[in-house]
């Protein structure tokens, strides 16, 4: 080959083998740097193992309990042997001042609420130590609830027997307030319903009545 054919070859290939070049040195440029980046940190996805939860503790301000508080130790051995199943006739209530008397149902949802007065699972049953828990809808069970006074008496009646509660409180609170169900260390009933009772639609308070239970 000719010197003048040679150099016609090198000037064609000359831009592409000078890119070609560029190229090869800026990818080990990149390597170099990226071999200097810490590895990123694994992600750590939640436990489905459920944590355990704490056990309630004596003090002058009880603490609100959780969403989800476990059963209290004395349920099925204080008053009751079994304890009822979701929906299950448990009782009546009777506010005597009032005249009023309706059925409770182990259960707080919709299906048991339709039909009464439903009990909260977390709490106690009537007439056991501790908080007993019994929620109503304030356009049906419990529209009157206002109109109880402290002095007055709750009649529950259960398998169990007839426990009189004397009423010792009313008050309002927001709905979200959790201090409503804190264990207590004698037998107490709570009777809870939405607040203000003439208001349309959905509420964001609650109204309290609390009774200490009278006797045995």
């Amino acid at each position: 080959m000719s010197r003048f054919l040679l150099s016609k070859v090198l000037l064609h290939w000359a831009p592409g083998l000078i890119a070609i070049g560029l190229s090869l040195c800026a990818w080990a440029i990149v390597e170099i740097q990226l071999s200097q980046v810490p590895q990123a940190l694994p992600i750590v996805l939640p436990s489905k193992t459920p944590m355990p939860t704490a056990k309630p503790t004596s003090s002058a301000n009880p603490t609100p309990t959780p969403s989800v508080d476990p059963l209290p130790s004395n349920v099925g051995t204080a008053v009751y042997p079994i304890r009822p199943d979701y929906g299950q006739l448990i009782g009546t209530i009777t506010l005597q001042n009032l005249g009023l008397s309706w059925p409770i149902h182990e259960g707080t949802t919709d299906l048991q609420l339709s039909r009464g007065v439903g009990h909260f699972r977390t709490s106690v049953l009537p007439g056991e130590n501790d908080n007993s828990v019994l929620s109503g809808h304030r356009a049906t069970v419990f529209n009157r609830l206002g109109e109880l006074r402290v002095g007055q008496t709750i009649l529950v009646r259960t398998v169990a027997g007839t426990f009189t509660y004397r009423i010792t409180g009313t008050r309002i609170v927001l709905r979200t307030d959790r201090t409503v169900i804190v264990h207590t260390p004698h037998a107490v009933l709570t009777l809870t319903t939405c607040y203000p009772f003439n208001a349309i639609g959905l509420t964001t308070h609650a109204y309290i009545v609390s009774a200490d239970l009278e006797r045995y």
